[in-house]
């Protein structure tokens, strides 16, 4: 009733304009309060939502509330746009570490069990952790944070990373059961599943960085992360395996997981250089 003139914001004397007030208050504005008057809300306009922001009015909603809370009188978080927006961040704060805990749990004790070599299990999963390091800088580059939209990014960037080094090793350590170095090793993996680990690689991600042109944000964020994870998971298994395996899994009477026959090493053949299917299930 004051018409936006701060010269007439006051509470009136007059009962039956504080009546009228009342009235109109709960016809138009039933959010303010309930009937009962037992909740009321205590509304503030924020200059923005941004997670800094968000944080700020939450420590100090729950420190006033710690000091002045009675039996009588709670106050409580949460009401708003805003107040479910920090919700949820906190619950994606939460969720994001034990996401990651959870994801990477599963992937080394997967590749343990297919592996049976905790060496073999520390060059696929390096990798992946050096990529999801850059993901997160490439977020705060971007500007873009952790939210309900991005946090299933990570989680599938690890698991699309995981399948090329699964590809790279398997053939690399049945090619070194054989007897093989392992700078053949990995030269015949190139030739027989790293052209497919690059093909796969770059088709996802030129399947995805076309979402960067989107005019939505959740699906521009969404293409450049997703690009960026298939080209370093692809880059990083393809650059980072032999470099870790060189130290990890060497060749020669060193290899853990070379078990030469009591016959001794057969002689070489060309026939060696042409291996079939049968012969990796063999050695796997």
């Amino acid at each position: 009733t004051y018409e936006g003139s701060p010269k007439w914001l006051t509470i009136a004397r007059n009962q039956d304009v504080l009546n009228y007030g009342a009235q109109q208050a709960s016809v138009n504005n039933p959010d303010l309060f309930n009937t009962e008057c037992s909740v009321m809300p205590v509304i503030a306009y924020l200059s923005d939502h941004r997670a800094e922001t968000l944080d700020r009015v939450v420590e100090a909603s729950a420190e006033f509330a710690a000091a002045h809370n009675t039996p009588e009188r709670q106050f409580l978080l949460a009401a708003g746009s805003a107040g479910i927006e920090a919700a949820t961040n906190i619950v994606v704060r939460k969720a994001w570490i034990q996401m990651l805990i959870l994801v990477y749990a599963a992937v080394i004790v997967l590749c343990f069990i297919t592996f049976r070599s905790w060496r073999a299990v520390v060059v696929a999963v390096v990798p992946l952790v050096i990529t999801s390091i850059l993901c997160e800088a490439l977020m705060v580059v971007l500007g873009i944070g952790v939210k309900v939209a991005t946090l299933p990014v990570i989680a599938l960037g690890v698991g699309i990373g995981i399948d090329y080094a699964l590809y790279l090793l398997s053939v690399q350590l049945a090619q070194q059961r054989l007897g093989v170095s392992l700078a053949e090793a990995y030269r015949r993996t190139l030739q027989f599943t790293g052209k497919v680990v690059v093909l796969v690689g770059v088709t996802l991600a030129a399947g995805v960085i076309t979402w960067a042109l989107s005019p939505i944000k959740f699906q521009a964020d969404m293409g450049i992360l997703l690009a960026f994870m298939f080209i370093w998971n692809m880059i990083g298994a393809i650059v980072l395996i032999p470099a870790l395996s060189h130290f990890l899994l060497p060749s020669g009477s060193r290899a853990p997981l070379h078990r030469p026959s009591k016959q001794g090493p057969s002689p070489r053949t060309d026939e060696d250089d042409h291996l079939t299917r049968a012969d990796y299930r063999h050695a796997v």
